[in-house]
């Protein structure tokens, strides 16, 4: 046990006899070690690799490659409906 762990078990056993201290503090202990796994398997699943990130930079590459077939597209049919309506205005 480290030293605060020995301190809460002396408080604790004047209070609730040594065999309750020990157990309250060894359930204590456990729950903390599992909190503190926890934390630490949440921020490991934060952390990205340089695979995942060179992964989004291609799905971006393409998707900006999309947007512009799509804003070419656009501005042809534009242009085309801006001739069709000038001549017919015509």
């Amino acid at each position: 046990m480290i030293v605060s762990e020995i301190e809460l078990f002396s408080l604790l056993k004047t209070k609730l006899g040594e065999q309750e201290a020990k157990a309250l503090v060894e359930f204590v202990e456990a729950k903390a070690e599992s909190k503190a796994k926890e934390i630490n398997d949440a921020n490991f699943k934060i952390i990205a690799t340089k695979a995942d990130i060179m992964r989004l930079e291609v799905k971006i590459a393409e998707t900006k490659v999309e947007i512009i077939k799509w804003l070419v597209g656009i501005a042809i049919a534009l242009g085309g409906l801006i001739i069709a309506t000038a001549k017919f205005m015509k």
